[in-house]
């Protein structure tokens, strides 16, 4: 093994029970957990057999070598969690307009009484 591969599995680990800490404080839902603890134990997998990993992807995606085809994965799951961060960022941003909405309603209504209240005085 070489000393990069301990540094990730080091880094791997630490990440692992720092997600796990969060989760026990309630930082994260049942799903982020298990989404990120299954990304880092894949990135564990990784680290521990870069190479016979990098071969096998090779031969089933039929690229020339083992590492362009950790890459090729590499760069699709970056994708995806940006496409998640999106969904995560689209959905607070609906969250906020619908709020904003029922916030401004309540405010036209609680204007509307002060008005009928001020008239009757």
């Amino acid at each position: 093994m070489y000393a990069i591969q301990y540094i990730t599995i080091v880094v791997v680990l630490a990440s692992m029970v720092y997600v796990l800490g969060r989760y026990g404080r309630r930082e994260f839902e049942w799903e982020d957990f298990l989404f990120w603890e299954a990304l880092l134990l894949g990135l564990l997998i990784v680290a521990i057999f870069p190479v016979e990993i990098a071969n096998e992807i090779k031969r089933i995606l039929g690229l020339g070598r083992g590492f362009d085809a950790l890459f090729v994965i590499g760069i699709g799951l970056g994708y995806i969690l940006i496409f998640r961060v999106y969904l995560a960022v689209d959905k607070t941003e609906r969250e906020i307009t619908e709020l904003t909405r029922k916030l401004a309603i309540e405010l036209e209504e609680m204007n509307k009484r002060l008005e009928k209240i001020e008239e009757k005085l």
